[in-house]
């Protein structure tokens, strides 16, 4: 069926953030238990990489793990959507549910996939381009911030970081939760998310901003805010696709 984008104020991000918390708190043990699963990816990925060589990889790297992490909060999309509904939110109705578009939802995780890789291999040239020098646990922060090339490798870092970030916030707003509530392509989910985020730069500017913000507090509480900030954001971003896209039934 087709879509409608719909316009929406400076308001609705801080409404999906407090629908996202009401969610939380009607399914405290799922969500807490969906909220350990990024908490204990997100350590073992940095114990993995500061076991290696390569653990001045680790900020990229979180960044890259984040570039995927919406195809990873299907089943959050799905919770949400169904306490709209007031359904179950058992784990396997929500299985059962994600299962009836699984192909198209591998492809959406096979593209984030692909962009993760880039982003890695950005991220690399980046650091070759300015350090030519082995990198040690040592002197990882003096090289990385406080050397002569520090303001110009952090620059790059952060343009083009910033613009792989922007192009996958800008196709999967909505439309992973769109590949969920119905039975429709990549591109066209795609393509819808895209034209929401060009009708509502501003709020959806916001929006990213606020993710963006949850991400950091996650961050600098190593890790364990992401038990609790991830499930809001994932369902917060089930109530951002239902307010921003409505389907010709439903008009």
């Amino acid at each position: 069926m087709p879509s409608h984008i719909q316009e929406i104020t400076l308001d609705h991000p801080w409404q999906w953030i407090a629908s996202g918390w009401n969610d939380f708190k009607r399914a405290p043990k799922v969500s807490v238990a969906y909220g350990m699963i990024f908490f204990i990816t997100s350590i073992l990925l940095t114990l993995l990489v500061f076991s290696s060589d390569f653990f001045f990889l680790v900020p990229p790297l979180t960044a890259g793990f984040f570039l995927v992490a919406p195809i990873m909060a299907v089943f959050l999309y799905d919770m949400s959507r169904r306490l709209e509904k007031g359904q179950s939110t058992s784990f396997k109705e929500t299985c059962k549910n994600c299962q009836q578009n699984t192909y198209n939802l591998i492809v959406m995780g096979m593209v984030l996939l692909v962009v993760m890789i880039f982003w890695m291999m950005i991220a690399n040239l980046v650091f070759a381009i300015f350090f030519s020098e082995m990198v040690t646990f040592d002197n990882l922060l003096p090289t990385l911030f406080l050397s002569g090339d520090s303001p110009a490798f952090l620059a790059a870092g952060i343009i083009s970081g910033g613009i792989i970030a922007f192009g996958v916030f800008a196709i999967t707003v909505i439309s992973i939760p769109m590949l969920i509530d119905r039975n429709t392509n990549v591109p066209n989910a795609i393509t819808t998310s895209y034209k929401a985020v060009l009708k509502n730069p501003r709020p959806l500017m916001l929006w990213a901003a606020l993710i963006v913000m949850f991400v950091m507090m996650g961050i600098l509480t190593f890790y364990i805010g992401f038990i609790i900030s991830m499930p809001i954001i994932g369902y917060a971003t089930w109530h951002a696709y239902s307010d921003l896209v409505v389907h010709e039934e439903e008009a």
